[in-house]
């Protein structure tokens, strides 16, 4: 498969997931943590069974896997949200402090250079186990706060952050899983 397929399989999904959401289709789909994992899995699934995308996923620069997260400093907009009274404080505010603390890490990342050797492929590695953790936290705790009072977590139910639960999340998810599968394989896949 090609890097190119991948673009545009993706650039569809994210019109589907835009679209869907203009048209307030997102109000009939599954609560947002069962389309969240769905998503994901559409994602994962193939990469496990259709040898082409396995072997694309296992061999594109690892930088361009890390280089999504940079879209994790959505969390300035939840703490923007919060000082206008539309999210609440226990999802916003550390929600979007950990996606800061993650996207900054991901860009000095990226600065840094691909992860080889032991030094920076130790760090790729915390950087993983703390992305993942802070992006589980957050959709557990959006989860727990909606089922508690569904009209806290409106915004997240618009445009354009329904992309969130449609589009990006699961790709930031994916993306952790895959880039743990690749960091902790004894020899580095080529770029």
């Amino acid at each position: 498969m090609s890097s190119r397929t991948v673009v545009v399989i993706a650039v569809g999904w994210l019109t589907l997931a835009i679209a869907t959401g203009a048209a307030g289709i997102v109000k009939f789909l599954p609560p947002a943590p069962l389309v969240l994992f769905v998503l994901t899995a559409v994602v994962l699934v193939p990469g496990w069974l259709h040898h082409g995308f396995r072997s694309w996923l296992m061999t594109v620069d690892v930088r361009w896997l890390v280089a999504l997260h940079l879209t994790r400093f959505v969390g300035f907009y939840f703490l923007y949200l919060y000082g206008r009274g539309e999210l609440p404080y226990a999802f916003a505010v550390p929600g979007g402090w950990g996606d800061i603390v993650v996207a900054t890490l991901a860009a000095a990342l990226l600065m840094w250079g691909p992860p080889r050797g032991g030094l920076r492929r130790a760090a790729y590695i915390a950087w993983n186990v703390l992305g993942l953790a802070d992006i589980l936290f957050v959709v557990v705790t959006a989860a727990r706060l909606a089922a508690a009072d569904q009209e806290s977590m409106v915004a997240l139910l618009r445009l354009p952050l329904r992309l969130l639960v449609t589009f990006l999340v699961p790709l930031i998810i994916a993306t952790h899983v895959i880039l743990m599968a690749r960091l902790i394989r004894r020899s580095p896949a080529p770029r």
